[in-house]
């Protein structure tokens, strides 16, 4: 097998572990609740912690890959996120439970990011679409295979072991890295920006965890309100920081380049419309229609095996309708399917769902290797670094808010109400994720269309290839 397929697929297992654990925990979020004494929506808090510690550490895994090497900074996330993996198994109440999720985020901030920023540097231009498919494909088979798998060990052994299961997974990870990923060609670091590092981390922290905490009853106003000021005072003094730095961990600059800038806003505004449908579906499935975990599992997989179909498919699509039309019919199709979230009732035929969700996943698929690759668009080589770490922590951010804003507006329906959570309720939070989700829409219209993956050679000066 060519290094081409080899490298990504080797990678892909930390994602396929990554990407199986946060599908597998979406489908027992209720027993989770359940045994550690908590509210399901107050699980959020879990979700939200474990994006916002990737947020914090992506921006450092450039700097680390370059400082100590891709291969074994990448193994050593694997290591963390196992560990992180066996205290959320142990964890006992909400707060060791959102703790340990912040570890495994640790570890997952140094694996998805690396991984790409090797595949950035090694692949050509071209073939950069094909190369992130093969990176994907693999990874895509954890979220079909964690639903069903984590419904059966939920409903039929315990919560528990859908951590445990990372274990055996990441040892394998890191066998594979070590005996046949050689040690690619490193940058030499330049000097890490720690004052943005802790300035960017109270930022993103602050933003988060106010928001997740205003849209959270159960804890007092005062420290959601407390948190959105740190991290508006903190994103204040970073902007002025960077400003005045030669080599800012976050170099903004970067958004003077129309297509980059545009992907970001559209990408960011797709992802707070559909960031918490993983975790709301299900729970509708649950808590609305009375499916066990296992029954639930065995309907929300199928949206990942749109998205596995997809993948292989992607390069062809895009080359066909060009990355303006690829965007635009993506987001509209996955407005359409997360709407269709808000009318399904238990009377809805089972294969009906499974039909609109792999439709759904699919195109959403399509959205998810498109931004990948047209982020780069026209960004120069030299900046891909930093394009990079920009748009995974966008990534991961915009998830986070869409998970506490998404979640905010249910808990809020069912405020108004009292009682226990409805099926209208949900039915509100998707109708309003769908108008979000929509919106993006409208922003990828204003993508020339003629913008390729070439468009950067013109405005950067870069090399041809």
């Amino acid at each position: 097998m060519s290094a081409l397929r080899l490298t990504p697929l080797i990678l892909a297992v930390a994602l396929f572990m990554e990407n199986m654990d946060s599908t597998v925990i979406a489908t027992s979020l209720a027993a989770i609740a359940h045994d550690i004494g908590t509210e399901p929506i107050a699980l959020k808090l879990a979700l939200t912690t474990y994006m916002v510690a990737l947020a914090i550490f992506i921006p450092v895994s450039s700097w680390m890959a370059d400082k100590f090497g891709a291969k074994r900074v990448f193994a050593w996330a694997i290591v963390v996120f196992i560990l992180g993996s066996v205290c959320c198994a142990i964890s006992n109440s909400l707060l060791t439970f959102v703790l340990s999720r912040f570890l495994q985020g640790m570890g997952g901030a140094m694996m998805t990011p690396v991984a790409r920023l090797v595949l950035v540097r090694v692949t050509p231009r071209q073939q950069l679409v094909d190369a992130m498919a093969w990176l994907s494909i693999p990874g895509l088979v954890g979220p079909i295979v964690g639903p069903p798998i984590g419904g059966f060990i939920t409903t039929f052994a315990s919560w528990h072991w859908i951590f445990l299961i990372n274990v055996p997974i990441g040892i394998l990870g890191i066998i594979l890295v070590n005996k046949y990923l050689p040690e690619w060609h490193r940058n030499e670091p330049r000097k890490l920006d720690f004052t943005g590092f802790l300035l960017a981390g109270l930022c993103f922290a602050g933003l988060v965890f106010g928001i997740s905490v205003l849209t959270l009853p159960a804890l007092p106003a005062g420290f959601g309100y407390g948190s959105l000021f740190l991290g508006v005072v903190a994103a204040i003094a970073y902007w002025f920081h960077f400003r005045r730095t030669e080599y800012p961990l976050l170099d903004l600059r970067i958004f003077r380049q129309p297509l980059f800038r545009l992907t970001m806003i559209g990408g960011t505004i797709f992802r707070l419309g559909t960031g918490a449908m993983p975790f709301l579906f299900p729970l509708m499935l649950q808590l609305a229609f009375g499916l066990n975990p296992f029954e639930s599992g065995m309907v929300t997989f199928a949206s990942a095996v749109g998205a596995f179909t997809m993948k292989f498919m992607a390069e062809r699509f895009i080359a066909r309708l060009g990355f303006r039309r690829a965007l635009v019919i993506a987001c509209t199709i996955t407005a359409g399917g997360v709407l269709a979230m808000g009318l399904y009732t238990p009377d809805t035929p089972t294969p009906l769902m499974l039909a609109l969700l792999v439709i759904t996943g699919f195109f959403q698929s399509l959205f998810w290797t498109t931004t990948n690759a047209f982020i780069f668009a026209d960004v120069a080589d030299k900046d891909a670094g930093q394009a990079n770490v920009l748009s995974q922590v966008s990534v991961q951010l915009s998830l986070a808010f869409g998970v506490a804003i998404g979640g905010g507006i249910f808990e809020g329906v069912h405020l108004l109400h009292g009682g226990a959570p409805g099926l209208n309720d949900f039915h509100v939070a998707f109708w309003a994720m769908a108008t979000v989700t929509l919106i993006s829409a409208l922003i990828f219209l204003r993508v020339p269309r003629s913008a390729n993956m070439h468009s950067h050679r013109a405005e950067s000066g870069a090399p041809a290839e």
